[in-house]
């Protein structure tokens, strides 16, 4: 498959593939608004509680770095049946756990199992006119974004009716039926030219190398990770505590200001399809450093922190298109660029996860935002010196040409 041979992409198959990518990406989020429940049920501090969040991300840019590759050599449609079923199982086993060493362990597996997205986007991308790849990869992204906007909201509700617990119960149901959804509907592909696995891996870390736009993009992934860990990790611990003192419940619905950051990727996606990634960049991340400015004047002041959470989001997600817009346009495996970026992302994530929860420990609401602020001012101020040169093209080899 070239990128020069569009293949045919029914709107059927992008809503599925949206909404499947929108089921499993939840899981890296469900316990967000529960951490601070996390910290009474198991009697453990903000910042130990916090280290789930750090494991899990962890663990997802693990299996971005080894099991999202084998997209560019195995057939996807078994690869994705694969690793969703899989992340049916450990989710499920999450529910059953009472320590919080093994909670611990098993977190870091759901994050490891929770990949089948990256699987699922770049055969969205392959499978795309290329004149309209940016909005296909809007509407995936889409899925994706509702799927992490409607994971913390629900993840709040049930667990204010049903306990935490049963969240995962929930979400280890609809796994299991998006898996053989998926198992029916996706496209058989083409065979593959045989590569080995070491080199397949090794690959991904050499796109590092020969793409001077990817390790750009990936910069920007990474801090963008960040920044959104700092809201995220903490916010639950701030919203359960004074002047607040809000219900599981309540503290789900916050996740529901965050829907303006799915308008904001579709605006990104047409605005890569018109090559104006260098202003979307800008325009991102000058609103990720207003979000921090307002999200710490709301410290006690819910009316700030509602648009401060919907500009952050805004801005996190706008660029994240962009980004993967252009590392799209690449020349080289679409499931090897799509992993080397989102591990750089997913450090990015856990890293900000540790430090936020260090941070609240220590310096509490304003010192995280203090911290998110520093990460936005380091992608706006490169943002403002790149400009986006022609893609970088190297010589296609095995290895390197789309299946």
């Amino acid at each position: 498959m070239t990128e020069e041979t569009p293949q045919p992409l029914s709107s059927a198959l992008i809503t599925l593939l949206a909404i499947a990518t929108g089921i499993i990406v939840a899981n890296l989020y469900y316990l967000q608004p529960l951490l601070h429940q996390v910290t009474k049920d198991f009697h453990v501090g903000t910042a130990r509680a916090s280290l789930l969040m750090t494991l899990i991300q962890t663990g997802y840019a693990l299996g971005l770095a080894f099991i999202v590759p084998l997209g560019d050599i195995w057939p996807r449609r078994r690869l994705a049946v694969g690793i969703f079923g899989l992340s049916a199982l450990t989710v499920a086993l999450a529910s059953t756990l009472t320590s919080f060493t093994l909670l611990a362990v098993v977190t870091f597996f759901i994050g490891v199992s929770s990949v089948g997205s990256h699987v699922l986007i770049p055969l969205a991308a392959d499978l795309a006119n290329p004149a309209q790849r940016g909005r296909v990869i809007a509407r995936v992204m889409t899925g994706l974004l509702l799927g992490v906007l409607l994971s913390r909201t629900a993840s709040g509700l049930i667990a204010e009716v049903a306990g935490w617990r049963s969240v995962y119960w929930a979400a280890a149901s609809l796994l299991a039926v998006i898996t053989e959804v998926l198992h029916v509907v996706l496209p058989d592909e083409p065979a593959r030219a045989h590569i080995t696995y070491r080199r397949l891996v090794g690959g991904v870390f050499s796109l590092f190398v020969t793409q001077r736009q990817l390790r750009r993009r990936a910069y920007f992934g990474a801090l963008i990770f960040a920044a959104n860990s700092t809201l995220w990790t903490p916010l639950s611990f701030l919203l359960a505590g004074s002047p607040f003192h809000y219900s599981n419940a309540v503290i789900g619905l916050f996740g529901l200001f965050g829907v303006a950051g799915v308008l904001a990727a579709n605006a990104a996606g047409h605005q890569a399809d018109k090559q104006r990634t260098h202003r979307s960049t800008i325009v991102a991340a000058l609103l990720l450093t207003t979000s921090f400015v307002i999200l710490a004047l709301g410290r006690n002041a819910v009316f700030l922190l509602a648009p401060g959470i919907m500009i952050l989001d805004t801005g996190m997600q706008g660029m994240q298109i962009t980004n993967q817009s252009v590392i799209y346009g690449l020349n080289a495996g679409r499931s090897r660029l799509n992993s080397a970026y989102m591990v750089s992302a997913f450090l990015g994530a856990s890293i900000g996860s540790y430090l936020a929860g260090e941070v609240y420990a220590h310096d509490g609401w304003i010192g995280d935002c203090w911290l998110g602020g520093l990460l936005s001012v380091a992608i706006l101020v490169p943002a403002l010196v790149w400009r986006s040169p022609k893609p970088d093209v190297a010589p296609i080899s095995a290895l390197d040409a789309e299946p």
